[in-house]
């Protein structure tokens, strides 16, 4: 049965990634590496971390606040069109890691966004968004509770029409920028590189948990576990859609739902 297991749960390195060994492609890969961290999550570890110092110098992570999703503006066109236009960026992220695989000659088959299979891909998502969505509501609690995660304050549950479906559209924006950019591109150049399999996990599942310790130490551990529980089924499947809707639902409920649930979940916040 263990054996069983252990060969269930081995990764595959997909067909068609080969490690690069000329020096000139391996310096390219390493600077675009660099220039899309910047640009996106390493950056955002990075500040995190400070986010997270800063509290701990000034009173302690416990006695701060973070907003989720607030509002951009008093004036409701701008605050939408500000709303908007994170959403967008967001998904232009992914979209940028896409771009760059495939401008390499890597196929979306290659990288887990071959034909999306709903079937298949709902199912695997939504059990995925259980097995660390409850787990991770309760560590949040607890890491809260010791004071070692701030207070979140959720989006406004009343106001404009366009709230609801904006907070959607971000909760998938965050899903696909995250999922294509931190597991599927940031695996697939480390693979490149000639990481490990189990190194670049490590790597992928440090960063995701590094750009959420602006929410506290249990966001921060919470994340790193789901990284490593979406990393391995990533490279074990070869499939990253599941992980896109898992995600999304994940923050559907996080934004939409705790928006209107605050007050019977002020456990958790």
């Amino acid at each position: 049965m263990n054996g069983r297991l252990h060969t269930l749960l081995r990764p595959s390195r997909p067909e068609g990634i080969e490690v690069v060994t000329d020096p000139t492609e391996r310096r390219a890969i390493v600077v675009e590496l660099v220039i899309v961290g910047v640009l996106t999550f390493a950056f955002s570890a990075l500040a995190a971390v400070l986010s997270l110092i800063e509290a701990q110098l000034t009173g302690g992570i416990g006695n701060s606040t973070v907003a989720l999703n607030p509002s951009r503006s008093d004036v409701g066109w701008i605050d939408f069109t500000r709303q908007l236009m994170s959403a967008m960026r967001l998904l232009a992220i992914g979209a940028l890691g896409i771009y760059l695989l495939w401008r390499s000659g890597i196929g979306l088959g290659r990288v887990g966004l071959g034909r999306w299979v709903p079937r298949r891909d709902v199912p695997a998502g939504l059990g995925l968004a259980a097995l660390i969505g409850l787990p991770g509501l309760a560590l949040v609690a607890v890491a809260r509770a010791f004071g070692l995660n701030a207070h979140l304050v959720p989006a406004e549950a009343d106001g404009a029409w366009w709230r609801w479906p904006i907070l959607i559209l971000i909760a998938v924006g965050n899903a696909a920028a995250e999922e294509i950019v931190v597991v599927a591109y940031f695996v697939t150049r480390l693979r490149q590189l000639g990481a490990s399999e189990n190194g670049s996990l490590a790597a992928s599942a440090a960063l995701r948990g590094g750009y959420h310790l602006y929410q506290g130490v249990g966001a921060g551990v919470g994340n790193l576990v789901m990284g490593l529980v979406f990393g391995r089924y990533y490279q074990v499947t070869s499939r990253l859609w599941p992980l896109v809707v898992a995600h999304a639902v994940m923050d559907i409920v996080a934004f939409v739902g705790y928006a209107l649930l605050h007050d019977h979940l002020s456990w958790v916040g």
